[in-house]
């Protein structure tokens, strides 16, 4: 049984965001294929999107594995074919080759970017902490300023991703973007898979978002367990 940790940010006002479904499917770029992208891409189909992963190598054998998985006559393509049609681009990589990668996908205006990694660097106590000022999402920001870019995904592990019922109750997934349309997209996603969307505002929370991460993995080292963020509204007074 997971345990749930409630975190409360004082300076902030956070409202879960409702949802309504979708008048039509998204195209939905799955770059990466490891846990996350795994955990993601069969969800996201399951709510009628299409989706293309991105890989380095589509044809290999787990790609292909996962490609038949997800169904819905899903493919894989290297990453700039990926993208090429998408209306939604996950990240789904390791954190330290995100700029790179979005250096190499060309002009991505216009599309929503999911960015669900956390920089981090190991302490000299065994725990995480921030590896880099800001965050990524602003970083992906700048490099692709005709996007708009959302944080979201980033602090909960995949299995909890693919199968919610894991964490034993409801899990919050906080989403930040410069772009509120953005926002509502992803947290319809969110609702969509089980879980609770919380909006926390513009993209310079980020940081904050990527820093519940190194709470989560901190507590699963004190605690034994791992731990998901639940954030249920206060009324306002």
């Amino acid at each position: 049984m997971y345990r749930h940790l409630l975190l409360l940010i004082a300076t902030l006002t956070i409202g879960i965001l409702g949802s309504a479904p979708r008048a039509t499917a998204d195209t939905i770029a799955i770059i990466g294929t490891g846990d996350v992208g795994s955990a993601l891409g069969p969800r996201f189909a399951e709510l009628g999107h299409d989706i293309v992963y991105g890989a380095r190598e589509p044809n290999r054998a787990d790609v292909t594995a996962l490609v038949d998985a997800t169904g819905r006559d899903a493919r894989a393509a290297l990453p700039a074919e990926a993208v090429a049609n998408a209306d939604i681009i996950v990240m789904a990589v390791p954190w330290d080759v995100v700029e790179s990668l979005t250096r190499s996908l060309g002009d991505l205006s216009g599309r929503i970017i999911i960015d669900p990694t956390n920089p981090r660097r190991m302490t000299g106590d065994g725990l995480r902490d921030y590896a880099l000022d800001g965050s990524n999402a602003e970083r992906i920001q700048a490099l692709a300023p005709g996007a708009a870019v959302v944080k979201a995904f980033s602090t909960l592990g995949a299995e909890t991703m693919a199968d919610p019922s894991l964490a034993g109750g409801p899990v919050s997934v906080p989403i930040a973007s410069d772009d509120a349309d953005a926002r509502r997209v992803v947290a319809e996603l969110v609702t969509g898979i089980g879980l609770e969307p919380v909006d926390v505002g513009p993209l310079r929370y980020a940081h904050v978002i990527e820093g519940l991460h190194y709470l989560r993995f901190n507590a699963g080292q004190f605690n034994g367990a791992a731990v998901n963020f639940y954030m249920p509204a206060d009324p306002v007074p």
